[in-house]
């Protein structure tokens, strides 16, 4: 195993849940940020489906050194360039292409890739990639999937995304081959709107209670 997924694995370790943020306006960004992490939530995935998701990584990045930020929705190796260039530190894909791995590893970058048959695990693993997105985690077949995959595919470790929330979070985190989750419903969008940073850090707060 290399180095990189090491630090991939210390990320999916650091809290139980991972938070799946969509930013639509910059200025959300860095208190956003500040309240997931006084929260407990240091680890944050900025999805790239807005405007500004690049200009939000890179605020956070320069203005709250306490998050560890990085992108999701990563789909190209362009985007995976930009999101480098924007200062963060690991990249999420719902999918792999062999472009893509190449593209992490040439750059240093920590990357996230997901897969969810087994095809799709055992090519990762040939890969050398033992830390994988299970996406999308409800609508795949959810926690009996990856009991079904955990025997044969030991080696592989999830974090699966998609459906989660917190009434079946636990669930998937009390399965071995489960580190972390990731889900949105710590920062919803209507709190967002009003600028209700401190729900939103309770929210975070809860969340890191789920192991």
């Amino acid at each position: 195993m290399t180095a990189s997924y090491n630090q991939m694995e210390k990320m999916m370790r650091l809290a139980p849940v991972i938070p799946v943020i969509t930013i639509p306006a910059l200025d959300q960004a860095v208190p956003l940020a500040r309240a997931l992490v006084a929260g407990g939530l240091r680890v944050l995935e900025v999805t790239l489906r807005t405007s500004c998701a690049l200009e939000a990584i890179a605020a956070i990045a320069r203005e709250v050194p306490d998050a560890i930020v990085g992108a999701g929705t990563v789909i190209t190796p362009r985007h995976l360039d930009d999101v480098a260039r924007a200062g963060g530190k690991f990249c999420v894909s719902p999918g792999a292409t062999l472009a893509l791995i190449q593209t992490a590893r040439d750059a240093q970058m920590q990357l996230l890739p997901g897969a969810v048959t087994a095809s799709e695990v055992m090519n990762l693993l040939s890969w050398d990639i033992n830390f994988m997105k299970f996406f999308p985690a409800e609508a795949a077949g959810g926690t009996a999937v990856l009991k079904s995959l955990a025997a044969p595919l030991g080696e592989a470790r999830f974090c699966p995304t998609g459906g989660i929330k917190p009434s079946n979070a636990r669930s998937y985190l009390q399965l071995p081959n489960v580190l972390c989750v990731g889900g949105t419903w710590v920062c919803p969008t209507d709190l967002m709107a009003d600028g209700n940073w401190a729900a939103i850090e309770v929210l975070a707060a809860e969340a890191t209670k789920l192991i």
